[in-house]
Parts: C-alpha cells; sequence; structure tokens
C-alpha cells in the first residue's frame, strides 16, 4: 500500500484516467463498428469526419498506437471509397 500522500492522489487519479481511456476506446470501438456497417455512401460520408477525430485523440493520449490510428483510417477511407 502507499505510504505517502501523493502516491495514493497518484492512484486516485491513474484509476480516473483509466476509466476515460477505457470509455473513449468503446465508444470509438463502437463508433469505427457502425461505419463499418454502413451501406449508404452518403452516410458514411458524413460519419466519417468525426470517427477520424475520435481516432486521432486516441492516438494523441496514447490510448492506441499512431500506426494503428493511421491504419484504421486507410482502412476506413478504403471503406467508403467502394460503396457505390
Amino acid at each position: 500500500m502507499a505510504n505517502h500522500k501523493s502516491a495514493l492522489k497518484r492512484i486516485r487519479r491513474n484509476e480516473a484516467v483509466r476509466l476515460r481511456n477505457r470509455y473513449q476506446h468503446k465508444t470509438t470501438r463502437n463508433a469505427i463498428k457502425k461505419l463499418r456497417g454502413t451501406e449508404d455512401k452518403k452516410e458514411a460520408e458524413t460519419l466519417f469526419p468525426s470517427v477520424v477525430s475520435m481516432i486521432d485523440k486516441l492516438a494523441k493520449k496514447n490510448v492506441i498506437h499512431a500506426n494503428k490510428a493511421a491504419n484504421l483510417k486507410s482502412s476506413l477511407a478504403k471503406h467508403i471509397a467502394t460503396l457505390a
């Protein structure tokens, strides 16, 4: 167990950050699934900027790796391009 006051504060803060990261990561994954599931090109094009923004925010906070973010954005862009 932590002996210092600052260590106890850090434990509390780490838990709060962990939960926030988990929530944002799950929300982004659901948005990606929704985008991949759409068959309508117009709807997909309107969703795309918000999903890309979410992915970029996760990469900026190191929740996901920058290369994974780039791969996700690329694959989503390809998916939208194939829609008719």
